[in-house]
């Protein structure tokens, strides 16, 4: 479906950059509301002038060709893209990262999350702090959610035009996306200080091309990308992004033949400066049926006191929590009278980091907790002999 533009308007901004954007709303409860016109208090000029609509067959063609993956039918639009010289490389290392990735770690995480989730899986949403812009892991766990609410330091930035780069921004592009993804499909999280550098060092910049990739790559069909910022109330607010980096990102987009589900991005600051209980974002956390959260690989940065808001929430106000060592403190599991059950082997974290948990070391032998195995590594203990997960319940 298109919006009403005029004919101007849209020769000259729809091949400008593709903030790739739908003009209807998503088909359910959920409220999202565009932004007035600057003169009414809009945080971005010309709102809704620059809404610019793509077709959703274009944007769905962007995601599967930074994929490595063929066009359906056959047919592309970014024909300088899939003809240049890079593009046979490209598709093979990604069909080798893809590879590895199930074979390894997908098929093995997707069975135990049906043996041992399948009741926090029932949630309509799912909140993932301190994700970064790792669908991947969101898809794996919790497959059947319609609204993910990923958050991360890294910034959503607007693809460029790619009918206008070069033979060697094209190469460079697809090489520095691959190393984006290479150590979150090898070892199951993204190395915090690589990926900072590497999503600005091309101009594939910022969470989105990552994130259209992982939808494609789970079977998604991507049907529209909006720019969104999120008001006092927690309400999201369609929007343009100002400066070329956006607050926010609504990814809309289908599994199959199933209902419309979104995927949201927001540039948060999960420290207690920036994220506070009752404050805007957590209010659109909540407004989601406080869902459970996942959080992975997460730097340690909830046993610190600067934290402590978004610690409280998740003990607090969420169905359950599915998590690494990395994560809430088990003491601050126990202590909020959560369920706790332990699966793998906990020994200690990695040496880089200093927040060791003895408690939880305990907590594997004591015989107060069930535990189980698993075959899989996940988050930072990526070996699957030394792995650990905590699932945590309401009572």
């Amino acid at each position: 479906m298109f919006c009403a533009l005029p004919k101007r308007v849209w020769m000259l901004l729809a091949p400008a950059c593709l903030w790739l954007t739908g003009c209807q709303l998503p088909e359910d409860a959920m409220t999202v509301r565009r932004a007035e016109s600057a003169g009414s208090g809009t945080l971005f000029a010309g709102a809704g002038e620059l809404n610019v609509p793509i077709r959703a067959s274009s944007i769905n063609d962007v995601a599967r060709m930074l994929a490595g993956m063929e066009a359906y039918g056959g047919q592309s639009g970014f024909a300088a893209v899939r003809d240049s010289s890079a593009w046979p490389h490209h598709q093979r290392q990604m069909e080798a990262l893809w590879r590895r990735h199930e074979l390894g770690r997908g098929q093995k995480v997707r069975a135990w999350a049906a043996q041992e989730i399948s009741d926090l899986q029932h949630n309509r949403a799912l909140f993932y702090p301190f994700s970064g812009p790792d669908y991947l892991f969101a898809h794996e766990l919790f497959p059947s959610a319609e609204t993910y609410i990923l958050c991360g330091l890294e910034p959503a930035e607007p693809l460029p035009d790619l009918r206008t780069l070069s033979p060697g921004d094209v190469a460079l592009g697809l090489y520095g996306l691959r190393t984006s993804l290479s150590s979150i499909m090898d070892a199951g999280y993204f190395v915090t200080k690589d990926m900072r550098n590497d999503f600005q060092a091309t101009r594939f910049r910022g969470t989105l091309p990552v994130l259209l990739v992982f939808l494609a790559r789970t079977g998604a069909t991507v049907e529209s990308v909006d720019i969104v910022t999120l008001d006092g109330s927690g309400t999201p607010v369609l929007t343009v992004a100002a400066g070329g980096s956006a607050p926010g990102l609504m990814i809309r987009f289908r599994n199959g033949v199933g209902g419309m589900k979104r995927l949201f991005y927001f540039r948060q600051d999960l420290s207690n400066g920036s994220t506070r209980l009752g404050g805007a974002f957590l209010t659109f956390v909540a407004k989601q049926g406080y869902p459970p959260a996942l959080v992975k690989s997460a730097s340690y940065l909830m046993h610190d006191s600067g934290f402590s808001n978004i610690r409280s929430y998740l003990v607090r106000s969420t169905s359950g929590l599915v998590q690494d060592p990395s994560g809430v403190p088990y003491r601050d599991l126990v202590n909020a009278g959560l369920s706790v059950d332990l699966y793998g082997r906990y020994q200690g974290t990695l040496g880089i980091f200093s927040q060791q948990q003895p408690d939880l070391m305990s907590a594997y032998s004591s015989g107060g907790h069930r535990v189980q195995a698993v075959d899989f590594g996940f988050g930072y203990l990526y070996n699957s002999s030394s792995t650990s997960i905590m699932v945590a319940r309401r009572r």
